[in-house]
């Protein structure tokens, strides 16, 4: 993470963009942790699968539920 500037010398605009530009960067990783949380819930549910010896895999209708809660990326956000 890059240090803070020194915000004396910021301009108000430059301070506008830099706050839009940090909030674009928190909506990707927010984005990137939400799919990574799926993934997650995939992989858990197989495992879950097996543990119980339901056949081995994750059932279809299992996956879909699981899947049905994913989001679009986050779409930029316009300067304010």
């Amino acid at each position: 993470m890059d240090p803070l500037p020194d915000l004396t010398t910021l301009s108000d605009d430059e301070l506008k963009k830099l706050i839009a530009q940090l909030e674009q960067e928190e909506d990707e990783i927010s984005y990137r942790r939400r799919l990574l949380h799926g993934r997650l819930d995939i992989l858990r549910a197989e495992r879950t699968a097996r543990l119980k010896k339901t056949g081995g895999h994750v059932d279809v209708d299992v996956l879909s539920d699981i899947l049905a809660s994913k989001v679009p990326p986050p779409a930029p956000r316009d300067e304010q």
